[in-house]
Parts: C-alpha cells; sequence; structure tokens
C-alpha cells in the first residue's frame, strides 16, 4: 500500500469546499478535463450520500467509486477501484479521503490517496505513482484557485 498525502490551505470556508468536493456533477465547474480525468459519470444520486456510486474513465482504465465515508463538512472518503487498461493489468485499489479543518484564515484541506497496486504494476510502482502524484496536485491547485476566486 502507497500513501500520497496532498495539502493546501484555501482562503474559504469549510462548507464551500466540501460542497465543491462533494458535488460530482459540478466538477467541471472548477476541474478540467485532463489525460487522468475525463470527467465523472453514472452518478447514483445528487446530492451525494453514503453509498453514492459514479464512474470516472480514463484512457488508462475505469474507477468505479463509491463514496465510503461522509461527514459534512470535514471529511468524505472515496473508494475507486481503477481497472487498469488493458485488464490484464489488474485493479488499483484507490481510496481518496477530504479532511477539512478549519482555520483563522480559512480552511486546510488534507488530500490522502491511498493506492494498492496489483502485482503486474509493482514493479512499475515508480511509473505508475508519477501520473496519480500529478493529478492529485492539479485538483488542488484547481480546487484552490476556483474557491479562492470566488465572491
Amino acid at each position: 500500500m502507497v500513501e500520497l498525502p496532498f495539502e493546501t490551505e484555501i482562503h474559504s470556508s469549510a462548507d464551500t469546499i466540501f460542497q465543491l468536493i462533494t458535488d460530482l456533477r459540478g466538477y467541471d465547474r472548477w476541474l478540467s478535463s485532463s489525460a487522468a480525468y475525463a470527467g465523472t459519470t453514472e452518478i447514483s444520486t445528487d446530492p451525494i450520500e453514503l453509498g453514492t456510486t459514479y464512474v470516472e474513465s480514463s484512457p488508462s482504465g475505469t474507477r468505479h467509486g463509491t463514496v465510503t465515508e461522509l461527514d459534512p463538512p470535514t471529511r468524505v472518503t472515496f473508494h475507486q477501484p481503477m481497472t487498469m487498461k488493458p485488464r490484464l493489468l489488474g485493479v488499483i485499489d484507490i481510496h481518496a479521503t477530504y479532511t477539512l479543518t478549519p482555520t483563522a484564515a480559512g480552511v486546510h484541506v488534507a488530500r490522502l490517496v491511498t493506492l494498492t497496486l496489483p502485482w503486474p504494476l509493482k514493479l512499475l510502482q515508480p511509473l505508475v505513482l508519477r501520473p496519480f502524484r500529478q493529478e492529485n496536485e492539479r485538483t488542488m491547485e484547481a480546487l484552490k484557485s476556483f474557491a479562492e476566486a470566488q465572491p
């Protein structure tokens, strides 16, 4: 298991940030598509609740996600096992947890991504982790930029 931590300070409220993170249908407002993220589809409930499911596809695989923890406005966890393309590469087990802590200037946002790689990818771990790091950094930067640009 590999843990990838990401943190940022955002000059906004925990409520606002939590709403942005949990509005799966609204991600296109603040997170542009990329090679690793084409968008979120097949969202089972709106607004999300514990057990909400969704799908995120990319050229490298498809994530079938579930909201496994929901404690507004401080914590949400998404479990999103990613079936690799081609399938013989296996499934990367992914958990992404956001923890929001109010501060004097706004909110501290911590995102912890936990990955369990299938054996065919373990030897390629550095190559596999690089795009995960890049995409998570991009996501945190986009969240911060969008939230801080709001009136």
